[in-house]
Parts: structure tokens; sequence; C-alpha cells
């Protein structure tokens, strides 16, 4: 099954192509490009230097949050624009999982975090276990304190991982450390992954049923409610 992925979610926008497990071809742009921009370009870019054309595409792969209000949407609204134009099925896969195909090992605890403003982070929790991404916490809002409290329960060396680069790497406990640089974003081929596990071709899904998991509303949306009240 040949999988086409789009991960929106964080300043970066990563598309790449999977097929049975084995990335083909991945391309990541993370230079401050808004992903209405970018995103186009770089499927147009990664199918044609690939060969690939839309009668060779299984699955369309999306990444669902929680992350950047706007990123989100523009994924899903793209991923749906070609599943529909293409007569494909789309599978949403949560960021933070997508993330966890980053460091496929064993031993340690994987904390995905995305920023969720205002000091605090999406944060979830992940364990490969005999070849298989196993979830430790569903994807909770915590501040830094609460990350790490969530963390050393679990009583295990931890890695964490997403967007981190507010996090001092010298004030984490011995126990803990961040991911490398180049694995801490998310990347098109964990999404292709993540998608190529969940997916059920006998489950009946509608292409535009899917909503991007925000976990909290928007600043705009608190604002308004502020402002003028909850409707």
């Amino acid at each position: 099954m040949l999988v086409l992925a789009i991960d929106t979610a964080t300043k970066a926008c990563a598309v790449g192509l999977c097929r049975d497990g084995q990335i083909l071809a991945e391309y990541k742009i993370n230079m401050g490009m808004t992903h209405s921009e970018g995103l186009m370009p770089q499927l147009e870019q990664l199918l044609t230097r690939t060969g690939t054309t839309k009668d060779d595409i299984d699955l369309i792969a999306v990444s669902m949050g929680p992350g950047s209000f706007t990123g989100l949407r523009i994924g899903l609204a793209t991923a749906e624009a070609i599943a529909y134009a293409w007569h494909k099925p789309l599978q949403g896969v949560a960021t933070p999982l997508a993330l966890a195909y980053n460091l496929p090992v064993e031993g340690i605890v994987l904390s995905p975090v995305l920023d969720a403003q205002k000091g605090n982070y999406y944060q979830a929790l992940y364990e490969w276990q005999n070849g298989e991404v196993k979830e430790l916490q569903s994807v909770q809002v915590v501040n830094k304190e609460q990350m790490l409290e969530n963390l050393a329960l679990q009583g295990k060396p931890a890695v964490i991982l997403g967007e981190c680069a507010k996090i001092d790497a010298a004030a984490l406990p011995d126990w803990c450390r961040l991911a490398p640089d180049y694995l801490r974003l998310p990347q098109a081929a964990g999404t292709a992954l993540a998608a190529l596990k969940a997916y059920d071709p006998n489950a009946e899904k509608e292409i535009f049923g899917l909503e991007p998991y925000y976990i909290r509303k928007s600043e705009a949306e608190e604002l308004w409610e502020q402002k003028y009240g909850k409707q």
C-alpha cells in the first residue's frame, strides 16, 4: 500500500511517501514559510521527483493535531480535497502518536510535546513495546512542572521531543533528555507509518468527516468569548 502523508501541525511543513512500511521519500521545510504557500508546491515536487501519479496512491494520511490551529486546517483541507478528487481513502493521525515514530526505541518513555501557548504544552506519553507503540498517557495540557511530574510517575528514562525549543536541557533531571534537533519535529514518515497501522480498509469513512484534534479553543475564540460571552 502506497501512502501519501501530510503534516502541517507545527511550523514545519512535511509531506512523504511510504510503501508497505518503507519510506520512499520525504520533503520537510522549516523555514518560516506559511503552509498555504509551501504545501502544494512540496506535494507537486514530491510526486514529480518520485514519478508518482494519483493512480499509484492507495491512502492519504494527515496529521490531526493538537498543534497550530491554522496549520491543521490547511493540512486537513488539502488532504480532504486530494482524497475527494482522487477518490482515495483518508486516514487521520494524532500528531503526538506520529512523533512517537521518530524514535522507535524500547526501554524509554517518549514524551511528544506541542506548544499550547501561554507557557503550556500538549503532552502525551508513549512507549515502544515488542515493536508496537503503546500509549501510556493521552494528551493533556500541562505546564513544564506538570510535564516532568507525569514523566517521573512512569519510573523510566524519558525523552522529550516535539516543540521543545523553550525547554532548558540543562535543567532537566538526569533521567530525562531532549531528543536530537533533527528528530524533534513531526516527520511525514511518522504520519504515514501511524496511518498505515491504523487504517482499516473495511471501515466506512466519510472523507469530510474528520475534525482537527484541538483540545482547547483558539486564542481568537477565547478573546471573543471574553468580549461577547458564550453563544
